[in-house]
């Protein structure tokens, strides 16, 4: 499924949160959203599941005006799990993964074979057939994260909207829920606080600052030191090889030092310990 984002601006009290922003998602590929916190990233995906209408600009799904669309017909295409995601504790893992067939079935339809199997499939790719039966209220965070995933995928969308999919995640299973979607063949638009995340599995990066888009295409050639320091506001030495893209973060200095080095800041803070004493 094909995303269009064109000129969509949002304004909250008279603040713009998105400004002007343009973006197009080509089917089956995999966005990555980058940015600081406030800078517009969960505001731009409420927009690409109908929970906030645009105050100017077009959402476009497959070429369609999202808001002329039925909202029964996009719940059926497009699988959301959000930051603030909350379910029914008492529910066990398996009522809350069905849920995701809702979208699909009408007023008082049961559901049928084909449902179950999307719901054991769903559990079996997050790893999570073995806790069918248990409470949702019982599980970590992490694990209820799993479910909500699961949940979505039992929807079977051809649009997946990740805002932070990986909070509360360990480092596996944030490299296994990550690897299971980009291998979805969907097309997916996630918000990741991580670059290493973004530039491992995102087919491009998005960065947004104050509410615009400031760069968009393949995280190798967006995620430069220069636009890393712009917008986050640190010193960063990206790394390219074999192994992919890494990045060394480090706060910016402010020392008037010139030319600054990262040791002063360890000699800065044993002088400050010096003098306290």
């Amino acid at each position: 499924m094909r995303l269009d984002l064109d000129s969509v601006t949002v304004a909250l009290d008279g603040r713009p949160v998105l400004d002007r922003v343009s973006l197009s998602v080509h089917s089956g590929q995999f966005v990555a959203l980058a940015g600081p916190n406030g800078s517009g990233k969960s505001t731009l995906l409420r927009t690409v599941y109908r929970a906030r209408r645009p105050d100017s600009g077009t959402v476009r799904l497959d070429g369609r005006d999202l808001w002329s669309v039925p909202a029964a017909e996009t719940a059926r295409h497009t699988g959301v799990l959000m930051q603030e995601q909350h379910t029914g504790f008492e529910f066990t893992v398996a009522e809350t993964v069905a849920l995701g067939r809702t979208p699909h079935l009408g007023l008082f339809d049961r559901l049928t074979r084909a449902d179950h199997e999307a719901i054991d499939e769903a559990l079996a790719r997050t790893g999570l057939t073995a806790f069918t039966a248990r409470r949702v209220g019982e599980l970590s965070g992490g694990e209820r994260q799993r479910v909500l995933l699961a949940r979505a995928l039992a929807q079977r969308p051809r649009l997946l909207v990740l805002d932070e999919p990986t909070n509360h995640l360990d480092l596996r299973h944030q490299l296994d829920l990550l690897e299971l979607v980009r291998d979805l063949g969907v097309t997916v638009v996630a918000a990741l606080h991580s670059l290493d995340l973004a530039a491992t599995y995102a087919d491009t990066t998005a960065v947004l600052q104050d509410g615009r888009l400031v760069a968009h295409g393949p995280s190798a050639e967006v995620l430069t030191p220069e636009t890393i320091g712009a917008v986050f506001g640190v010193d960063a030495t990206v790394h390219h090889d074999e192994q992919g893209t890494r990045f060394v973060l480090r706060p910016r200095c402010v020392c008037p030092d010139e030319p600054c080095h990262w040791s002063c800041r360890t000699r800065r803070r044993a002088e400050v310990g010096a003098d306290a004493r």
